[in-house]
């Protein structure tokens, strides 16, 4: 979002809530660089449908919307199975046999 449409949220937050929400240079501070992170199309949703059933202000919290953080453990998964199956079965074998031995070794 840029600076003019975070300050288009909080004027809209001060006119659907009147005298309740002003608008200052603190709240100015606060808000703004923490609404540029965001999407205005989904702010500005969730400002009016938080105002179609509070009657008052809603808090930065309330209004947040950011977008999803990409999640690479799928990625890496699907990349750890394809070298996974390329590890010959005998290999595996071992492993599983060195395994189950030094687990018996340590369990006791």
């Amino acid at each position: 979002m840029r600076h003019e449409e975070a300050a288009d949220v909080l004027e809209t937050i001060e006119e659907l809530f009147g005298g309740k929400f002003v608008i200052t240079e603190r709240k100015i501070e606060v808000f703004i660089p923490q609404l540029m992170k965001m999407e205005y199309k989904p702010v500005m949703e969730k400002v009016f449908d938080y105002a179609s059933r509070y009657p008052f202000p809603p808090t930065l919290a309330d209004i947040a919307v950011y977008p999803p953080q990409s999640n690479d453990y799928l990625k890496k998964k699907k990349q750890w199975d394809e070298e996974a199956a390329q590890v010959p079965e005998e290999t595996k074998r071992r492993f599983e046999e060195k395994f189950a031995a030094l687990l018996k070794k340590v369990s006791r």
